[in-house]
């Protein structure tokens, strides 16, 4: 038997994020037939801009076509990678081509239906439909509304029965309903018959999924409508740790459309570099994302990495160590200063407990590598395999992130004590005596500080006859929470995903997984400066200038976060701003030479953004 495609069904909300995530499954295809059932002619100047910027999101690998008649353009190339956006036009359509709007109307739309149902069906490529889900769109109180919301949920309803995964998308969150337990249909004369795909077409057992399509798998049910910015569940197991710290070669952000992107800054309507570093955020993140303009972000998400230290036993911190199982249980629920800033930028929360010195629930824990990480000062914070593992599961976290959407990921900490062993890399790998790199971390006092710098003294000491090694550096005075995150930051710049760096204890790691995959940092921006002095220290070292200083020194990605609405404004500019020629507005260029002023001139002649 010929193995065929993956038919997928993405059902959503208005402004969901249903079409961007059914263009994320197709994003391996060498090409893709878009199908584009909207009118493309219409006076309505919002829908107009509406389907532009769908265009212009779309890459040259797109070739669309725009039809009403959507069974004969599956039938006419069944083999292509399709994309079909949406099945809610489609019905509209045909219901203004049958007259069916009229509440005296009486047609039968069950033939039409089945006939598309087939055409799904007997369709052998790689096949995304895009459609609204009518419990979740605004629908008028009238006949024609009814009419409308009746009809599409029947077609829905029929279109999940001939494909292989059906998915809901509610406010960038993807949750599988492919397993779920289908509801019991009405026994009502005018249902429509919901048919059955031919025998020909169905699944062959041992077909392998091509690569083209990432089966839907969402990272875990979305969060409980009462907490929507409580951290979302981690998964499992941890893969094979051998030679996890050997990464692949680090691709650098695409530079061809990094120069569009400067290109297209300079035909905005505004002066050249008026927007200092939002205008090279905006081309930082179309060269990661290797289009112009750039695709909105639509799945940010933060990972608390949460760890115990045995230098906290020696007083180098404000608080006892159990507070750091405390605030995982905190953070999980969705009370955490984290979880406040991500639910303002819409971001989603997971928390994983990588070595907490407590039991925590399988929700957390499946990453976990130990309890607590040992005593720097006088021994090894881990032996070699379980650095080995920790970085492991790092990157198994990004790879599960990637491949169910995220676009841009933030790295945030938890633990008691971490700040200590933070400065310790930093200070043996930027070569800075104990007194220039420690601080006061979440408080201490001046006993403290005389403490905490003894530990940094005796871990630097350590710490030292692995400068050349990054593996045994981590394991001798890091920490598992510290290697998870390294593997995190290295494997995301592997992935081609952007990431925006918080404090000093993640950026401490973030100096590890540059050792192990140079190259990394072009896929990383400095969200802050803390207070830390290793912090200033460690982004020099990484050539990173940050975004904010807010005299921050919490932790947890809030200052990654703080960030983000700054990124997201970056790439509203790139896609939302007028051009000159949109706007009917005069460039600089567009003067006569003779007529432009001293202060006309210095803008015409002001140097591109880099």
């Amino acid at each position: 038997m010929t193995a065929r495609g993956v038919r997928t069904l993405v059902l959503g909300g208005v402004r969901s994020g249903k079409s961007a995530h059914g263009e994320q499954l197709l994003r391996a295809a060498a090409s893709v037939r878009y199908v584009a059932t909207g009118p493309t002619l219409t006076t309505d100047a919002e829908w107009t801009a509406r389907v532009e910027r769908h265009r212009q999101r779309r890459d040259p690998r797109y070739t669309t076509v725009e039809t009403s008649d959507l069974a004969s353009e599956l039938r006419a190339d069944p083999h292509t990678t399709t994309l079909v956006d949406d099945l809610g036009n489609w019905l509209a359509a045909r219901l203004d081509a049958t007259g069916a709007w009229s509440a005296t109307a009486t047609v039968d739309r069950s033939a039409e239906n089945n006939e598309l149902c087939s055409a799904i069906a007997e369709f052998t490529g790689d096949l995304v439909l895009i459609s609204p889900e009518v419990g979740l769109a605004p629908v008028a109180p009238t006949p024609a509304g009814r009419l409308f919301q009746d009809e599409l949920g029947a077609l829905n309803e029929a279109v999940a029965a001939v494909c292989d995964h059906v998915v809901l998308v509610v406010a960038g969150r993807v949750i599988d309903l492919t397993e779920a337990p289908r509801a019991e249909a009405p026994a009502t004369p005018d249902a429509v018959t919901t048919p059955t795909a031919p025998t020909t077409a169905a699944p062959v057992p041992d077909a392998p999924t091509p690569p083209a399509v990432s089966a839907p798998t969402p990272p875990a049910p979305a969060a409980p409508a009462s907490a929507p910015a409580a951290a979302i569940p981690m998964t499992g197991p941890v893969p094979d740790a051998t030679d996890a710290e050997i990464f692949d070669a680090i691709d650098l952000p695409d530079e061809q459309v990094a120069e569009a992107a400067r290109a297209r800054q300079l035909e905005l309507t505004k002066p050249p570099g008026s927007l200092g570093r939002l205008e090279e955020i905006g081309v930082w993140i179309s060269a990661c994302q290797g289009v112009c303009p750039p695709r909105p972000i639509e799945t940010p998400t933060v990972v608390v990495f949460a760890g115990d230290h045995g230098v906290a036993q020696g007083g180098v911190s404000a608080f006892p160590p159990e507070v750091t199982a405390q605030m995982v249980a905190n953070i999980a629920a969705g009370g955490a200063a984290v979880n406040v800033l991500a639910r303002r930028c819409g971001a989603t929360v997971r928390v994983a407990d990588i070595a907490v010195d407590a039991d925590t629930g399988p929700e957390v824990s499946a990453y976990k590598v130990r309890r607590s990480s040992n005593d720097l000062r006088v021994t090894d914070a881990l032996t070699i395999e379980e650095a080995r593992r920790a970085l492991a599961a790092g990157r198994a976290i990004v790879d599960d992130l990637v491949d169910s959407g995220a676009d841009l990921l933030i790295a945030g900490d938890m633990g008691i004590g971490n700040t200590t062993p933070a400065a310790i890399i930093i200070g043996t790998l930027a070569r800075r005596e104990p007194v220039e790199v420690v601080g006061r971390g979440t408080g201490i006092d001046d006993v403290g500080w005389m403490r905490k710098t003894a530990a940094i003294r005796d871990g630097m000491r350590r710490g030292r006859r692995h400068r050349s090694d990054p593996l045994s550096l981590i394991a001798a005075v890091g920490g598992a929470d510290l290697a998870a995150m390294a593997g995190f930051l290295a494997q995301a710049a592997v992935r081609r995903t952007p990431v925006i760096l918080d404090g000093v204890v993640v950026t401490a790691a973030a100096l590890i997984a540059v050792e192990m995959a140079p190259g990394a940092t072009r896929w990383w921006l400095a969200g802050h400066r803390s207070v830390e002095p290793a912090h200033g220290i460690a982004l020099e070292y990484l050539d990173l200038e940050p975004l904010h200083t807010y005299s921050m020194r919490l932790g947890e990605g809030t200052g990654a976060l703080s960030a983000l609405p700054t990124v997201l404004s970056a790439v509203d500019i790139m896609t939302s701003m007028s051009t000159f020629a949109d706007a009917g507005v005069s460039d600089a260029d567009a003067l006569p030479s003779d007529s432009v002023d001293s202060a006309d001139s210095d803008v015409a002649q002001a140097p591109s953004p880099t």
